[in-house]
């Protein structure tokens, strides 16, 4: 049986990185009593980027929910700390999200589409113009402003969707499978550039994925869920330094990496039965 490694320590992370968000000890048992988190702690720091890795169906979409606040959870906590709340005290979460599918506005162009989170805030079109350009630009896809979603490609609008969320300039940025439908080659493009916005932005990143190799590359952390009732397995710290590229990827670490991550999820799976979602 694998031993799980210890969790981060605050020795493992820069001494300038902020608590962020404590989950603690997270249960969720949805109406038709299918419990999908069972006794969830986690700690979320700045800078970091978190992957998600699990079994279908083991919970790993519902935690990134919670997190965001698109439910509450049936027993334990999700306390944002107080580096997230401004001066009087109100939430000032700023997150982002990006789900699986982008969910452009179909009817809207592409800069109709990253504008509307700054629109919904009050903000003028023309104030606003500058803002979204340079979104556009730091995504690639200046020059598509006003095309339409049925005019690009499943990648250009996943980059859309990705723009959107990251227009209002968000803390922490939520990624639920963001790139599972899209070829391998957009994929693996879309990897590097999503980690030259994590290097620009400093961003604090938690990402669902159900791939090793995706999450060794991308993560400078990854938890391993068990099948449901999704539990935290292990907390891999992923010691490769940043800007990582191809090379990366047929490196001896990288290979080192999947091995051990591969290793936890194998256990995952055998810790019990997996109910696909």
């Amino acid at each position: 049986m694998i031993q799980p490694p210890a969790s981060l320590s605050s020795s493992d992370r820069p001494s300038a990185a902020k608590l962020l968000l404590r989950i603690d000890q997270v249960k969720k048992t949805f109406n038709n009593d299918v419990t999908a988190l069972s006794d969830v702690s986690l700690d979320i720091h700045a800078g970091e980027f978190v992957s998600l890795l699990g079994p279908s169906g083991c919970g790993k979409s519902t935690l990134l929910a919670l997190i965001g606040g698109l439910g509450s959870p049936t027993e334990g906590t999700i306390d944002w700390q107080q580096s997230m709340y401004d001066a009087e005290g109100h939430p000032e979460r700023a997150i982002g999200f990006v789900f699986q599918e982008p969910t452009l506005l179909p009817w809207r162009t592409v800069f109709e589409n990253v504008y509307l989170p700054l629109k919904l805030a009050g903000v003028s079109r023309a104030a606003a113009r500058d803002q979204v350009m340079d979104g556009l630009r730091q995504v690639g896809l200046s020059a598509f402003a006003d095309a339409y979603p049925r005019q690009l490609s499943g990648g250009m609008k996943m980059r859309t969707s990705i723009a959107r969320a990251l227009i209002r300039k968000p803390q922490i940025l939520l990624m639920d499978e963001p790139f599972a439908a899209l070829d391998e080659i957009t994929r693996t493009k879309l990897s590097l550039e999503l980690l030259e916005v994590f290097a620009k932005t400093k961003l604090t990143v938690v990402f669902v994925t159900h791939s090793v190799y995706e999450s060794v590359f991308l993560s400078n952390r990854i938890v391993v869920m068990t099948a449901r009732p999704g539990r935290i397995l292990a907390d891999y710290p992923i010691d490769a330094p940043y800007p990582r590229d191809d090379e990366y990827r047929t490196s001896v670490q990288y290979n080192e990496y999947c091995r051990k991550v591969s290793g936890a999820l194998k256990e995952a799976l055998r810790s019990a039965d997996t109910i696909d979602a």
